[in-house]
């Protein structure tokens, strides 16, 4: 099975990942609010978090998170893995933004476009 592995700490905070989602999924037109990848950024740290069932993300925190003046637990930072609860929601539609690995096989947007290398496609 393959999923993508995420590395916060190569992570710069750019959003490339977001832009190639969102023209992904909605005909080219970039909206990183419907991605179904987003970055959360606490100071100079930046938090790549994808919505689906296809992510490997190590537990790197017991703290919360604050991003935009809403606080976080980075439980729920890690959550946004689980296949049965989304966490991200398209405000206008109300649909469950939940990665599909850009179709099958697997062809994420979001890791090719990475330049820093903190999105990684992983093969078991």
């Amino acid at each position: 099975m393959a999923r993508i592995k995420i590395d916060h700490t190569k992570c710069t905070g750019c959003r490339h990942c977001e832009i190639a989602c969102s023209l992904n999924h909605i005909a080219g037109i970039a909206n990183p609010r419907r991605a179904r990848i987003r970055v959360f950024r606490e100071g100079n740290i930046y938090f790549p978090t994808i919505a689906g069932p296809f992510v490997d993300a190590a537990c790197t925190s017991k703290n919360d998170l604050v991003v935009g003046g809403v606080s976080y637990n980075m439980c729920l930072i890690c959550r946004a893995s689980c296949p049965e609860k989304p966490f991200f929601i398209e405000a206008e539609t109300g649909f469950h933004l939940k990665c599909d690995f850009c179709g099958i096989p697997p062809a994420p947007s979001c890791v090719r476009w990475c330049n820093s290398g903190a999105l990684e496609l992983i093969e078991d």
